[in-house]
């Protein structure tokens, strides 16, 4: 790098203002772009398409990149092939400097996922004029994408997606599926938290939901709604992988979040508290009607019908930490799933008693539900929860054990 690049670069400081990268292997040229820009924007510069890359994969990357593309060693086309394979640059915006003005040649850099082009010799007030427009469009993005990650937070993955994809649209319109429905409460949840102070209550029903949206999502269940401590999950819409898939799906969801909620009890223990609480879970497969319900102003996307109202049964009759399955739920999963039959539930709005089935975790499951892990003694506090580590997390945290351990002797 040359000392008018390495003098340049160590100016800049924070200023709040758009950060533009300026690729060229032209000293000339890149003081010309600092004199076009750098009144209205943080100018960083780079000689070769190495030094482009490692800006723009630095700690605070570029809000755009200006970008040469006849350069030795690494042209710009295979800076912008680089950078566009990189999760972490795909998104900035290029605009190529070039003086190579063949429609063959912008046509190229454009199917690389340039956005723009600037000829040279360049034209300062066109310059300002396509980089204003494209940090405008940027910020917009921007935007757009905070917005719609907060909006998705009110709304299950996959409606969410469905909406923007097109496969669903927002009329008021149902049609009669056949789903697998979850239901879900903490055991007298009222009168175990009558005494906690709204903190407490807050912090652990929070933590709870968080945890089970994350298992529902992993295992592609629609989050419904949460109803007090209860929640609502469905199987078959809007997307299905067959009825009995979606109720393989809805039972194994159903296993991993009591054995999650084993694990939750052991984190509780190890923060201090003395709360907890134990969930019950109901399980029914049968025909329901779901879509949007509501007005033209207001629309919810849910189900309803008998069925739905028999899986709620089935989860008010449910033991702590049990799962209870209908007949028909049953029916679909027996070859894989382990239960035993129950005594009939005998339901309110139902007039026949209710052949229930309840789930047992096996041996497997069991062995797996000590994915936390404590150690404690005067001096010495550990505690491990393996579902918060991914193995290359699980890898650094063995290290640090053994560092630990070293230091021992």
């Amino acid at each position: 790098m040359t000392p008018f690049i390495a003098s340049h670069i160590a100016a800049q400081g924070p200023s709040g203002r758009p950060r533009i990268l300026v690729v060229d292997d032209t000293e000339d040229n890149l003081y010309l772009m600092t004199a076009v820009l750098e009144d209205l924007y943080d100018v960083v510069l780079a000689v070769s398409g190495v030094d482009a890359l490692a800006f723009a994969t630095s700690g605070e990357p570029p809000e755009l990149i200006l970008l040469d593309i006849m350069m030795p060693d690494m042209d710009g086309y295979e800076v912008m092939r680089r950078l566009q394979a990189d999760p972490a640059t795909q998104n900035i915006p290029v605009i190529f400097l070039t003086a190579l003005t063949s429609a063959e040649e912008e046509q190229y850099g454009l199917d690389l996922g340039a956005v723009d082009y600037i000829h040279k010799p360049i034209s300062p007030p066109l310059v300002l004029a396509r980089v204003k427009s494209q940090l405008e469009r940027s910020a917009s993005a921007r935007r757009l994408q905070s917005l719609s990650e907060k909006l998705s937070r009110y709304l299950a993955p996959q409606v969410r997606q469905s909406l923007l994809d097109g496969t669903h649209d927002g009329q008021i319109r149902t049609q009669r599926k056949k789903l697998s429905v979850f239901f879900s409460d903490i055991k007298d949840f009222t009168a175990t938290t009558a005494r906690w102070q709204p903190e407490d209550v807050t912090l652990l029903l929070n933590n709870y939901f968080s945890e089970m949206s994350r298992i529902a999502d992993e295992y592609g269940g629609t989050v419904d709604k949460f109803i007090g401590d209860g929640m609502v999950i469905f199987f078959g819409d809007p997307h299905s992988r067959g009825v009995k898939q979606d109720a393989l799906q809805c039972v194994r969801m159903a296993r991993a979040m009591q054995q999650r909620m084993a694990e939750l009890q052991i984190l509780w223990a190890e923060s201090g508290t003395d709360k907890s609480f134990q969930i019950r879970i109901g399980i029914n497969t049968g025909y329901c009607n779901v879509g949007n319900f509501g007005s033209e102003r207001r629309m919810d996307y849910t189900i309803i019908g008998p069925e739905v109202n028999l899986a709620a049964r089935l989860e008010q009759a449910a033991a702590p930490g049990g799962i209870l399955v209908s007949a028909e739920t049953w029916r679909l999963v027996r070859d894989e799933v382990d239960a035993e039959p129950c005594e009939q539930v005998t339901a309110k709005g139902f007039a026949e008693p209710i052949d229930a089935w309840s789930v047992r975790l096996d041996s497997r499951v069991r062995d797996s539900m000590r994915k936390v892990f404590q150690r404690e003694r005067p001096g010495l506090r550990v505690m491990i929860d393996l579902d918060r580590l991914t193995s290359v997390e699980r890898a650094a945290a063995a290290l640090d054990l053994r560092e630990m351990a070293d230091q021992l002797h």
